[in-house]
């Protein structure tokens, strides 16, 4: 099996430019993951995902493990085989939906019990069973089983918390093993406060792995205290491997992240958002619901090449939402996919020809225009 390696290709700044590569194919970072929670991006075909320029999906442990079940994808040949999607994927560790989802969950040292969201069946999640769970589904990269508190906690639940995250971690790491052509990536704890932060990081880089995550964020800290972090977090993770923001997030949320050193992002925010008639634009969002669409014939962004944009003009878009048809979730989510592609090209290249803050400045300037005009 081909190895997977990453390679840092430009900086400006603290803005990295890179490629994970793996046996299904180049990431190329700054990366931004679209969710297919349950082996699908709701709304989008896989070649439709991958069209929108996404070289890597996200899916998610939990829930899969509930449904399907991971042994019943084990059998049909591996999530890239049962979805039809054959380029990367991560899956999640599990931790963070049974804290968000699962009913009557109790915490241990072993891992979690918990019943399930649907059915209210018993399972338990423990380092070992996510990893084994997290092979099944043969993903690419794997990510270490951890706890993650919401924000605001306390430092003592922080703690207790981060250090019992690194125990797992480690168990984690024992219990991937060796597996060529696999990642497996460690999550930085810690909450807000830098001193934890440091300690989670040095305990990660002692075990050792792959690619690193910054977890614990956007859990409900809010964006000033989110990059209050990142200006220190990022940088206590190894220069030579991926860092990755989990579940982030808004289009600001995102350059912010970059600017200060993150390589990946996941989050459902493109996709649940086209489905509540909700678009990203360059000139920050548009509500296709109001009525002051209904009338209007011109394109969604008349800078943009997907098919909501080429295809459709912002009456029919308001009225596919207004009647509840299918199509109207999916070509705004087929919009906001490509818009969140289109960024992360964008930062790529402006790393690249290092005018990141150019790049920044232009990116703020037009969102600060706000949506045209009505007619």
């Amino acid at each position: 099996m081909a190895q997977t390696s990453f390679e840092l290709t430009a900086r400006d700044g603290r803005a990295r430019r890179g490629v994970i590569r793996t046996p299904r194919g180049e990431i190329r970072t700054p990366a931004f993951m679209p969710v297919g929670t349950a082996a699908t991006v709701k709304g989008m075909m896989p070649e439709s995902v991958a069209a929108t320029g996404a070289d890597i999906l996200l899916g998610n442990t939990y829930h899969l493990m509930l449904r399907p079940g991971a042994e019943r994808v084990a059998r049909l040949g591996g999530l890239h085989k049962f979805m039809n999607w054959e380029k990367p994927i991560l899956t999640d560790s599990g931790g963070f939906q049974v804290m968000s989802l699962a009913e009557l969950r109790k915490l241990t040292e072993e891992g979690v019990s918990f019943r399930s969201h649907i059915d209210g069946s018993k399972h338990m999640l423990t380092p070992e069973r996510s990893m084994e769970i997290q092979k099944l589904l043969g993903s690419d990269i794997v990510m270490a089983f951890d706890e993650c508190p919401a924000l605001p906690a306390d430092r003592d639940r922080i703690t207790q918390s981060m250090r019992l995250s690194m125990r797992w971690a480690a168990r984690s790491r024992e219990a991937f093993g060796d597996r060529p052509g696999h990642m497996l990536f460690g999550i930085q704890q810690g909450g807000l406060e830098e001193d934890l932060r440091g300690e989670s990081a040095e305990a990660l880089k002692a075990i050792g792995f792959d690619g690193y995550a910054v977890g614990g964020l956007a859990v409900g800290e809010g964006q000033e205290a989110m990059f209050g972090c990142l200006d220190f977090a990022p940088d206590m993770l190894p220069e030579d491997k991926p860092r990755y923001l989990m579940g982030v997030g808004k289009p600001d949320d995102i350059v912010g992240a970059v600017k200060r050193g993150i390589d990946m992002m996941d989050c459902v925010l493109p996709s649940r958002s086209g489905r509540t008639g909700q678009a990203w634009t360059r000139r920050g969002q548009v509500n296709i619901k109001n009525a002051r669409h209904a009338d209007d014939p011109r394109p969604l962004d008349e800078n943009c090449t997907c098919p909501a944009c080429q295809g459709y003009s912002r009456a029919y878009l308001h009225h596919v939402f207004r009647a509840g048809e299918m199509i109207s979730g999916m070509l705004l989510t087929w919009h906001n996919l490509h818009y969140y592609q289109e960024l992360m090209q964008g930062m790529r290249s402006a790393i690249e020809a290092d005018d990141f803050a150019g790049f920044e400045a232009d990116f703020h300037a037009k969102r600060a225009e706000g949506d045209i005009e009505p007619l």
